[in-house]
């Protein structure tokens, strides 16, 4: 007997079970985005006006409380959207969302930390878990993933946290990055949310 004839094949359960991983995973991205598309179309007209004077609080509320849920897409988008067009100080508006954002990644960072990740090991989870290895790739992946809305980056930030990334790094590749994107929001804000 060969070698090649002791090793068994592949499973028609772990196809499926990666085919169910994939579905999954896009199911979460087109939910994610019609949530958002949702609630920018639902959004009452003078909610913007009424949340207005919180604007840099509610921006840093709703980036934290948004990004604290792990795994589970929340539409935050539409308001900060909204929210920015009616501020006067958009640079503080950027900053307010980069950091309540920032911040609120941290619940996967601190979940990982604690060596109970709740995701399975998929070829995405051992690809990050290698560039996380280090540092230089590691800045760059969470930088890269933390840009784009992306259901995935939890992943990315459970490894982070489970492979002991010094939370400076972390923080800072997701702060500036999250910059990039809320700056995105607001200036799409502008266009579209803004009172006429």
């Amino acid at each position: 007997m060969t070698s090649e004839s002791l090793q068994p094949a592949p499973s028609t359960d772990q196809a499926a079970a990666k085919r169910r991983a994939t579905i999954r995973t896009i199911a979460i991205g087109v939910v994610a985005v019609v949530l958002n598309v949702l609630a920018y179309a639902l959004l009452p007209p003078d909610l913007a006006r009424r949340l207005g004077a919180f604007s840099y609080l509610g921006v840093f509320l709703v980036t934290l409380l948004a990004n604290a849920t792990t795994i589970v897409p929340t539409p935050y988008i539409p308001i900060v959207a909204c929210m920015a067009a009616q501020s006067d100080n958009l640079p503080l508006v950027i900053v307010a969302g980069a950091l309540g954002s920032a911040l609120g990644e941290s619940v996967a960072f601190f979940v990982g930390r604690t060596g109970r990740a709740i995701i399975e090991e998929t070829r995405f989870y051992l690809w990050v878990h290698r560039q996380l290895q280090h540092p230089w790739r590691a800045f760059v992946v969470l930088f890269g993933l933390s840009a784009p809305p992306n259901p995935a980056f939890d992943v990315a930030g459970l490894a982070a946290g489970a492979l002991d990334v010094p939370y400076w790094l972390f923080f800072t590749a997701v702060f500036l990055s999250r910059m990039i994107r809320i700056g995105i929001i607001a200036a799409a804000g502008i266009q579209f949310c803004a009172a006429g």
